[in-house]
């Protein structure tokens, strides 16, 4: 178990990703500063289930990721830009005081071991964003390259399914659950789900 600075989001950040931040407030001014001292400079990222990071008082869930700071800037005195990407998951096992930044108690996150998803239903899952796309792309008279956007997620093979992901417009808890998903296979479900559920959206819109 590892104690690890933690910077809560009002979304949720899957692995993989790259997150920008701009930090000016006092605490995670502190918080970079401390992260720069280590040897791979890196705190948990978090969503934000009610409430708001800022002024605290906020609720936090409790499966994350570690977001690995591979740039940084300060510009002006106590502001930084950095440069994140997203890498393994965690899981908090206990909040700590949030003095002087939030902290947490975590541990990093694998897969079950139940098995892979079926290459078969990844596919199908594909196909169907591709429809998806492509009928957003008809509803706004603007062509959309579906299938270079799909495939695109499969630069990397590890992160493939959050990266189809971070292609839908899906909300934060269907993200969420993806990222707490236990295991591959099971977030491929995840994924199939929120395919259908943004289908049926866009089909229910346009038919008004």
């Amino acid at each position: 178990m590892t104690v690890s600075p933690m910077f809560p989001l009002e979304v949720a950040m899957l692995p993989g990703q790259e997150l920008p931040l701009r930090i000016f407030e006092p605490r995670y001014v502190a918080m970079v500063s401390d992260c720069m001292a280590m040897s791979e400079p890196s705190f948990g990222v978090v969503l934000i289930s009610a409430g708001r990071e800022v002024g605290g008082g906020d609720r936090r869930c409790d499966v994350g990721a570690r977001a690995k700071i591979v740039d940084c800037q300060e510009f002006g005195a106590g502001k930084y830009r950095l440069l994140c990407v997203m890498g393994e998951r965690i899981r908090v096992q206990r909040w700590l005081d949030d003095d002087p930044y939030p902290r947490a108690e975590i541990q990093l996150w694998p897969d079950e071991p139940d098995g892979p998803a079926d290459p078969a239903r990844i596919s199908d899952v594909e196909d169907r964003m591709v429809a998806l796309l492509d009928r957003i792309g008809e509803a706004r008279g603007t062509p959309i390259r579906s299938r270079e956007i799909v495939e695109s997620a499969g630069v990397d093979p590890e992160n493939r399914l959050y990266a189809l992901a971070s292609r839908l417009p899906i909300g934060q808890a269907d993200r969420y659950s993806l990222l707490a998903a236990p295991s591959e296979a099971a977030r491929v479900e995840v994924l199939s789900e929120a395919v259908d559920t943004v289908t049926a959206m866009v089909e229910f819109q346009l038919s008004e």
